[in-house]
């Protein structure tokens, strides 16, 4: 029970009530230190990711677009944005710090964000496709990002960033998680004039009650 409300945990944790917010955060801190070109390189790469997490389920939910034989019915969003705002977000609050620090900081944001991304699986929310795809496009969004960051020295301190996340992550695991499952199947059944989303043909883990595990 213990471990199962650890997983839960770091479930709310790539949650979108966390890591939008915090995707957020990281615009409106380089914003405060003038950083026009890392700004725009963050906002179109994380709304890249973030695009084809929504297409990929779309495109399931619509048309039944997926791979059956692999269980992949779209890409995990909670997967993508951890893997892409956590990682970004130790970057930045370290680079005025030694290297040592960075490489360590940077890491731990890695770790936090890929057991974020495996705590999808025991919670029955995404099979391990779904989720591998999903880390490995937000880890590509924070190393290109970062990549792209590494000249850059006009940016405020990283004790900035902290006082605009830390409340996010305080806060957050208190609040109603946002419907994304229903965004997805709404916007899904408009575009594709159904009645009805297509649901997985396969069960992640045991069956419940025939109930559908959530998408996002």
């Amino acid at each position: 029970m213990a471990m199962m409300n650890g997983w839960q945990f770091l479930s709310i944790l790539g949650s979108l009530n966390v890591t939008g917010p915090l995707g957020v955060a990281i615009a409106v801190w380089l914003l405060a230190g003038k950083s026009w070109r890392l700004t725009l390189n963050w906002c179109l790469l994380f709304g890249a990711g973030m695009a084809l997490v929504v297409g990929t389920k779309v495109a399931y939910l619509g048309w039944g677009l997926g791979v059956p034989e692999l269980q992949f019915a779209g890409i995990s969003g909670h997967a993508m944005r951890a893997c892409a705002v956590f990682p970004v977000a130790a970057y930045l609050a370290s680079r005025h710090r030694s290297l040592e620090f960075r490489y360590w900081t940077t890491g731990g944001g890695v770790l936090l964000s890929l057991l974020i991304s495996v705590s999808r699986v025991p919670v029955l929310a995404h099979s391990w496709s779904e989720v591998i795809s999903g880390a490995g496009l937000g880890l590509a969004v924070a190393a290109a990002f970062i990549w792209s960051a590494r000249t850059e020295h006009h940016v405020v301190m990283g004790r900035v960033l902290a006082v605009l996340c830390v409340p996010v992550l305080l806060m957050a695991p208190r609040t109603e998680q946002a419907p994304t499952e229903q965004w997805m199947r709404d916007l899904a059944l408009y575009l594709s004039g159904k009645d009805k989303p297509h649901q997985r043909t396969w069960q992640l883990g045991p069956p419940k009650n025939g109930s559908h595990s959530p998408l996002l």
